[in-house]
């Protein structure tokens, strides 16, 4: 009975919920879309599409996809440009190889600024760890691909399993958010040499840095290591691929380069492919597209044992 004047009771955080029913994917694959990871007081709850490969394998390892957009733009529902319009879509393609895909949202920086888009992917990872049996996952098989922005993400992800600044109590808590491999493509790895190399004015207040800082990096020096992937490079760090286009305009190729020579020398297991013509996302190269993603599965495929 409800006691007069007192609050209502609230609904369970949507994170809790049971998954919603799947729908075909191609080639056996299934599709659980929407699926809500963590619930966040006063904002929307985040979500993630989950792509599980076809029935009767046993437990699926599972990598998680970050989209790009600088942080500022992007969904969920894309992993870039170069695949608009793919059938099979590279995430079924992922899961056709024996390995789910799940390609969540995070908050952008017009939402909210550096440390809530790490927290966000971590919360991710934590959820997917915690309700692994019901989805037929193997919690001790999780990787992390991400495309720009997103293989920022990915590689914060890879680097930082115990920091307890980024971990945050986003969503389900308890459960590690570490991940057993790191693919990242065309990420920017260093915010604090991103607006060098391509020309652009570090006290730029428009630029992506600076929106995810909630500042022009050079007046937040402690929060742009923070957020830079470089800086957290241990021995400990997981397998990572890296891919970059030797042509890109918006992220230098030399993140990846200085990312590739940090891991090495902290003896890390580390591989750089660059590819020559091709731009950011991969425009100019569509080649570059469909061996990236073939490269993916692959290192996927021999981290996680599919």
């Amino acid at each position: 009975m409800t006691v007069p004047g007192a609050p209502l009771p609230l609904p369970p955080p949507a994170h809790e919920a049971p998954p919603p029913p799947a729908r075909p994917g191609a080639g056996g694959t299934r599709v659980l879309a929407g699926v809500p990871y963590a619930a966040i007081p006063g904002v929307r709850p985040l979500e993630l599409d989950l792509v599980l490969p076809p029935e009767g394998g046993g437990p699926a390892p599972v990598v998680v996809f970050l989209h790009g957009g600088g942080w500022r733009t992007g969904s969920r529902h894309s992993p870039g440009p170069a695949y608009a319009g793919a059938d099979p879509t590279p995430f079924e393609r992922v899961a056709q190889a024996g390995i789910a895909v799940a390609s969540a949202d995070y908050r952008l920086s017009g939402e909210a600024v550096w440390p809530a888009q790490a927290h966000d992917v971590k919360a991710a990872v934590r959820w997917l760890r915690a309700r692994a049996p019901e989805l037929g996952l193997d919690p001790e098989r999780i990787a992390a691909w991400g495309e720009s922005a997103g293989g920022h993400l990915a590689a914060v992800l890879g680097l930082t399993p115990d920091d307890p600044a980024l971990e945050g109590a986003v969503g389900v808590t308890g459960p590690s958010s570490a991940v057993r491999a790191v693919a990242a493509w065309y990420a920017p790895c260093d915010l604090r040499t991103v607006a060098a190399e391509t020309g652009a004015g570090p006290m730029d207040p428009g630029s992506r840095e600076a929106g995810l800082l909630g500042t022009p990096v050079p007046a937040a020096p402690e929060a742009a290591a923070q957020a830079s992937p470089i800086t957290h490079v241990s021995p400990a760090a997981p397998p990572f691929l890296l891919l970059h286009g030797r042509d890109d305009r918006a992220i230098a190729c030399a993140q990846s380069e200085r990312l590739r020579d940090a891991l090495r020398d902290a003896g890390a297991d580390v591989r750089l492919h660059v590819y020559d013509g091709a731009d950011h996302m991969w425009h100019g190269a569509p080649d570059a597209a469909y061996d990236a993603l073939e490269r993916t599965i692959a290192f996927l495929r021999e981290r996680l044992g599919a």
